[in-house]
């Protein structure tokens, strides 16, 4: 099945000291795709690479290791302290005993420099999405820039009351509901000077002391200007008016001024469309949102983020009968008010989420034939990738200042930090590139992480660009750390207590204390119910009122309705006021929300144990057979939910810790893993390629590999999910 790399090259010297054994299938790629597109010969990639392979694996190993017996000293001071009073002292200071909770040390501010404004400066949406989809990757990157009127027509944004249900063909009444909505927004965005958008009949561009300027007409034919006049930015046409575009809050509006389109020939003003700068940034994923479990499938991944930075990228689908392509789009052009050309990102800003420290790949082994760490192989092919973008090899660029951004998941503490910085600065010694050229976006997502944030930091403190909070991975991880302090409340129950809303403030807290603002992001996270928008709308402005620059969003669509919150909210202003309040209480983090399961009835046990079954079985069942990483998964409600990785981590680990302390038993969960196995094979009884996985359970590989992250739950490491999904997948792809 390997390869050594020795039959394919031909540097002697390199060839002597060769120690990797390589798949022909990542060989051919590197080889046949990477390094040509980047202008890095072979034995140079290849000596590199198996330098740091062998000088940083042993520390990945050791710092695994750290992670083990940390878990196996918190667990045994629970089980020694049950049924003890809780004492947060007592805890705390076995955590800094055992070395689990570290000093913070000296104050001090983040140095990051060069940093492109989408992630310094401008505050935004975010999309996350599986690279190794080429046409969902490009769909994130093209959302740069959306249309308001289909963001509103196609949602429940607009109601579907008086007439305005959306039917098969165009109705006229939601197509007024949706002009009175853009309406309404771009008067609290860029408002007219004693005057509504709604009321205007025409736009004009006029020049005023060599300036040019927005003029809106009212039907009284008075002439209104922007009450800000410096929010106009630039325009396209001039007699007439093919588009106006204005900015707020760093965010830009493009007006779109067309009598001959079926829209702008009836609308106020001839308007047919309010296009809106929205997603900001996009994070390519290679980790959570990606079934990777083979080389053949890490290839998929890189070849999709090569394209992505070669400005090569394609998909090509069938819609309606008809085959459509997909590309980057192009940078878009204006005039300025000054005459000058203005030349816009046509794409989201992307960075690329690698995975994190745990997993190996057999793309390569090493000299003992052993897998080398996946996030190693990450780190160096995906910065290789990049220098496609960075050496002015590509057809469009990503970054303008010239870095390459890595979200690093999954990190344990500071020394875990430390770790992925020498990991990075060793992966630009490599390819010739400047201190800090790579940037790490830092999530938090994992308690040890969270009670050492400011550590964590201080140890990326130079090359630091972004922050998150994420409920899922993070409650999972809560649950596994505290697995033995007893059973947990319901998962609701959970997101009530008061830990959680101190780790989301404490994470912005010390994001503003270590200078984040104006240099990097602090970022919340997703929204889970694609298809809910007005309640999205309703209540993910709490996001920015939280002080988070940017937030997780499930679509495009998304991005471009959650922009109108950037518009109504100035986050720089909300942080400067978050940075003056006390930081949160550790105290509460530090509080394993468990209960009495005397508390518990037994149809709330069970009403959670089926909850968590389907959800698990919903989610593996793609994976393992499918391949699918990411998909918008029915609830046991038939409501759609965006699931990934993480709601795995929680679900499994939910029901292994109620397994331990006896709220269920191993008969009660084997049985509702059964019965919930019926229902969602019902639930994708419209799917061709889904295989059921009742009523033969021995011979389906999915319903075995869900029942096994539950009833092996305590034995995965930090609770993850990966070990045993790659397992069955490999199963799987096998067969």
């Amino acid at each position: 099945m390997h390869a050594n790399v020795q039959e394919a090259l031909s540097d002697p010297q390199w060839l002597a000291d060769s120690r990797l054994s390589i798949d022909p299938a990542f060989q051919s790629f590197v080889e046949g795709e990477l390094l040509p597109a980047i202008g890095v010969d072979a034995s140079t990639f290849w000596s590199g690479l198996q330098q740091i392979v062998e000088d940083l694996s042993p520390e990945n190993r050791a710092l695994l290791h750290t992670r083990d017996k940390l878990q196996r000293q918190i667990d045994n001071w629970h089980v020694a302290h049950r049924g003890q009073p809780w004492s947060h002292q007592n805890y705390e200071s076995f955590l800094i005993e055992i070395g689990y909770l570290k000093p913070e040390g000296a104050p001090f501010q983040i140095t990051t420099s060069n940093v492109d404004p989408e992630i310094a400066t401008i505050a935004g949406p975010q999309l996350v999405v599986p690279v190794n989809n080429a046409r969902f990757a490009l769909n994130a990157a093209n959302a740069r820039w959306g249309s308001l009127y289909d963001a509103l027509y196609g949602t429940d944004v607009i109601s579907d009351e008086n007439g305005q249900a959306a039917g098969k063909g165009y109705n006229p009444a939601r197509g007024d509901a949706v002009i009175r909505h853009a309406s309404a927004f771009l008067d609290r965005a860029i408002p007219l000077n004693g005057a509504s958008h709604a009321d205007v009949i025409r736009y004009s561009v006029e020049t005023v002391w060599r300036k040019a300027e927005c003029i809106a007409t009212l039907a009284d034919g008075q002439r209104v200007k922007l009450l800000d006049p410096w929010q106009f930015s630039g325009y396209t046409g001039r007699d007439p008016v093919k588009s106006l575009l204005f900015k707020n809050n760093d965010l830009h509006i493009e007006v779109l001024i067309d009598a001959n389109h079926p829209i702008g020939e009836s609308a106020p003003a001839n308007v047919c469309d309010v296009i809106l700068e929205s997603a900001i940034t996009t994070i390519q994923d290679c980790e959570d949102s990606v079934t990777a479990v083979d080389a053949q499938d890490k290839v998929d991944v890189y070849r999709n983020w090569l394209g992505l930075m070669q400005g090569t990228l394609t998909a090509s689908f069938k819609k309606g009968g008809k085959t459509q392509s997909r590309t980057l789009n192009r940078d878009k052009t204006y005039t300025s008010p000054d005459g000058s050309q203005i030349t816009l990102p046509g794409r989201s800003l992307m960075l690329i989420r690698n995975v994190g420290h745990l997993m190996t790949t057999n793309a390569i082994k090493d000299g003992d034939g052993v897998e080398i760490f996946e996030g190693i192989l990450d780190a160096v092919v995906t910065v290789a990738c990049a220098l496609a973008d960075l050496r002015g090899r590509s057809q469009m660029t990503n970054s303008r200042c010239g870095n390459v951004y890595i979200v690093k998941p999954k990190m344990h503490g500071p020394d875990e930090a430390r770790f992925a910085n020498t990991l990075f600065s060793r992966v630009e010694q490599m390819f010739g590139l400047l201190p800090n050229t790579v940037k790490i976006g830092v999530m938090d997502e994992e308690r040890r992480t969270t009670v050492n944030l400011e550590a964590c930091i201080r140890e990326v403190k130079s090359r630091l660009v972004f922050i998150n909070t994420g409920f899922l991975d993070r409650t999972g991880d809560e649950i596994h750390t505290s697995m033995q302090a007893g059973p947990f409340l319901p998962k609701e129950q959970i997101k009530l207590k008061p830990w959680i809303k101190a780790y989301e403030d404490r994470n912005v807290d010390i994001g503003i204390k270590c200078g984040l603002p104006g240099r990097a992001q602090i970022g919340k996270g997703m929204w889970p119910m694609p298809d809910e928008m007005k309640q999205m709308m309703d209540t993910k402005a709490s996001h920015l009122e939280a002080g988070a620059n940017c937030a997780w969003v499930p679509s495009p669509t998304a991005a471009t309705l959650h922009a109108m919150h950037y518009h109504d909210i100035n986050v720089a202003e909300v942080q400067q006021h978050i940075g003056e309040r006390t930081v949160a209480s550790l105290d509460e983090i530090l509080t394993p929300s468990i209960c009495d399961p005397a508390n518990l009835s037994s149809r709330e046990i069970q009403a959670e144990l089926d909850n968590n079954t389907q959800g698990i079985l919903g989610y593996v069942v793609r994976w393992i057979d499918q391949g699918m990483g990411c998909s918008k998964v029915p609830d046991i409600n038939d409501v759609g939910l965006m699931e990934d990785r993480a709601t795995l981590r929680i679900s499994s680990q939910h029901i292994a810790n109620w397994l331990v302390h006896g709220v269920c038993t191993e008969a009660q969960v084997r049985e509702t893993f059964e019965r919930m196995a019926a229902v969602v094979d019902e639930q994708n009884a419209g799917d061709q390629k889904y295989s059921n996985m009742a009523p033969d359970f021995h011979q389906s590989v999915a319903f075995q590999a869900a029942c096994d992250l539950v009833f092996k739950g305590v034995d995965q490491p930090n609770g993850y999910t990966e070990p045993l999904l790659h397992k069955w997948r490999q199963r799987a792809k096998g067969q």
